[in-house]
């Protein structure tokens, strides 16, 4: 009964970034020995395993990275509504 938890709340993520697609949401990425990245962006697409956002680079430029929806469930990657600065998913603790 415990594999089904996950299932169920990576199916729930997906579900409200779907519903957030053209949103612009602030990113934050522990990428791992102690440096977290922070980019400003929009969510552009939300495939079965994976969500795309374009991000505002420097200089007028953009970019566009994807993350897991396990990233968000992990805390490796937090997103934050840019309108209310809160988090999206506030009951997942980022680890950054």
């Amino acid at each position: 009964m415990e594999s089904m938890q996950p299932v169920q709340t990576i199916g729930h993520i997906r579900e409200m970034l779907e519903g957030r697609q053209g949103e612009t949401v602030k990113v934050r990425a522990n990428m791992g020995r102690s440096k977290v990245v922070e980019r400003e962006g929009t969510i552009l697409q939300c495939y079965p395993a994976l969500f795309v956002i374009e991000v505002f680079e420097k200089r007028s430029r953009r970019g566009r990275v994807s993350y897991q929806y396990v990233d968000i469930l992990t805390g490796s990657v937090e997103l934050i509504a840019t309108q209310t600065e809160e988090p999206l998913f506030p009951w997942i603790t980022f680890t950054g």
